[in-house]
């Protein structure tokens, strides 16, 4: 509220004393009745626990009993030994720490606790070892196992007998490899997959390193990391006794891997075989277990764009694109049996007559010429 200065001094007290607080009446509580409700009662209250109590008692029971029954040899403090640890303990010594030992421990018994303490720590490793390796051998037991459920589910139905294609599964191996994305053309990278098709890899490396293209490069370590896994994850290309001594010739990029590795020493598993291919050329097989490229494709892979500034402020995007290769490796058994085939089709085929013994139908009595 505004007051005007002209306001007398009388009257602005009088306005003070109208907006002054009134007095609240209250009912006066009575004197013993206050005194009843703050008086407390009087006694301790009751914190007894009987079955605290109780436990405490038989505790102390229990104790007693105990010293009166240890003798003062066994209550004497004493040195823990390596038996009650499940793992050496940087507190103890070598000794100390083995399993079962004791201080009145015999050299005797000690050299058996330590042969033991070997054995358990050898066997200990064996099993960490399988458990770690059973991530790659074994990664889905559960699959595994329902894999194996159909399989003789359904050799039961069909009484053991199986396809061409399972027969050959099981007794010839191939592995596929599938490089990353190169940043080359699908046209580009063909053109190299035609010429090594078909190819050992030793003759298909031999010939990527004397190729002009760039792209050969990649080829070339597309093509080793592929007769790796082959290796290690198929087994292939074992027979040759000599073939860590030809791999290592391969990385050290030697030319000529066709000849034989040392002369007069002969190989394991000796073929020395002239097979016929599906073109018709003849090869010489001298391993059979030589890995070979059966198949070599190119696909496409990830395209990117990135923009190009031009004059008057215009863009040009341009279009990088990418591509990939993959490589079917299989080993020279698979083209001996295929050979064989070729050759068993041809002695089984029918000689071609020219007039064939069979009944004339729908001929007619004049020329259709």
């Amino acid at each position: 509220m505004s007051l005007s200065t002209r306001t007398p001094s009388r009257r602005l007290g009088q306005f003070a004393l109208a907006f002054r607080p009134r007095r609240t009446q209250w009912a006066s509580i009575p004197t013993m009745a206050q005194r009843s409700v703050s008086t407390k009662p009087t006694g301790e209250p009751d914190l007894s626990n009987p079955l605290l109590e109780k436990y405490l008692q038989e505790r102390e029971a229990k104790g007693a009993e105990a010293i009166e029954s240890t003798e003062p040899e066994q209550s004497a403090i004493r040195l823990r030994d390596g038996g009650k640890y499940s793992v050496p303990s940087p507190l103890l010594s070598s000794d100390q720490a083995i399993p079962g030992y004791t201080a009145d421990t015999s050299p005797e018994e000690m050299e058996a606790l330590k042969a033991q303490a070997e054995r358990r720590r050898l066997a200990a490793k064996r099993e960490e070892e399988k458990r770690l390796l059973a991530y790659n051998t074994d990664p889905a037991p559960a699959a595994r196992r329902r894999l194996e459920r159909k399989l003789v589910i359904r050799a039961v139905t069909k009484h053991g007998r199986m396809t061409k294609a399972q027969k050959i599964a099981r007794t010839e191996r191939e592995s596929v490899y599938k490089s990353h994305y190169i940043p080359t053309s699908v046209k580009k990278i063909q053109k190299l997959l035609r010429q090594i098709a078909g190819k050992t890899v030793s003759e298909a490396l031999v010939q990527l390193r004397f190729s002009p293209k760039k792209v050969a490069r990649d080829i070339i370590k597309g093509l080793l990391i592929a007769q790796d896994e082959a290796i290690a994850g198929r087994g292939m290309g074992l027979g040759d006794k000599h073939a860590l001594k030809k791999w290592v010739e391969q990385r050290n990029e030697v030319a000529s891997t066709l000849a034989d590795l040392e002369e007069g020493v002969p190989k394991t598993k000796g073929l020395n075989k002239v097979i016929e291919l599906k073109d018709g050329k003849k090869k010489l097989v001298k391993d059979p277990t030589e890995i070979y490229i059966d198949q070599a494709w190119a696909g496409k892979g990830q395209i990117y764009k990135s923009p190009e500034f031009r004059a008057r402020g215009k863009v040009n995007m341009l279009t990088h694109r990418t591509s990939t290769f993959t490589f079917l490796l299989k080993e020279e058994k698979t083209r001996v049996r295929i050979s064989d085939e070729i050759k068993k089709k041809r002695d089984n085929r029918k000689l071609w007559v020219a007039l064939p013994d069979r009944p004339i139908t729908a001929q007619r009595q004049y020329c259709l010429w």
